[in-house]
């Protein structure tokens, strides 16, 4: 599995959106300076979570982003998922068919148990990890992710 910059710089931004206590929100201009990333880069990523209902924007010349929802009603699978997509679905398989039309393997496949575990488990967490939790500090956060582990249940 990889990270996205897009992944890791639109968490970075909702994160500095929704520690921003100005009720104007945070300009495209002041999230690519905090972020060093070029206005167009942030413009692209603000536009996808606006799109997905994750953050609204605010008009004038002062205007900015504001979360469109509570922090704590925004889960990082909604983050991740209006960013670029779940790690594994059900079109998977489609994709990857080499140069043939269906996969070799499309009746009986090994490889496909794994990666449905595999994004069931990180949709285990990430559905309970909210962007609230990513607002404290790093010490704060790795705590808050720690109780919410220990509570999921373990199905191995």
């Amino acid at each position: 599995m990889k990270i996205t910059s897009q992944d890791e710089y639109g968490l970075r931004i909702l994160i500095r959106i929704g520690r921003c206590k100005d009720e104007d929100g945070v300009s495209i201009p002041q999230l690519s300076k905090a972020e060093g990333l070029s206005g167009p880069h942030v413009s692209k990523i603000t536009r996808s979570l606006r799109m997905a209902g994750l953050i609204k924007s605010t008009r004038g010349h002062k205007g900015g982003y504001l979360l469109s929802k509570p922090a704590d009603k925004i889960t990082v699978n909604d983050i991740l998922k209006a960013l670029g997509g779940q790690l594994y679905d059900s079109s998977f398989c489609g994709n990857h068919t080499g140069v043939l039309e269906l996969c070799t393997n499309s009746v009986d496949c090994s490889v496909r148990s794994l990666w449905t575990m595999v994004q069931h488990t990180l949709d285990q967490l990430l559905d309970n990890v909210t962007l609230q939790e990513l607002l404290g500090t790093e010490e704060e956060t790795a705590c808050a992710i720690q109780r919410i582990s220990e509570k999921i249940p373990s199905e191995f």
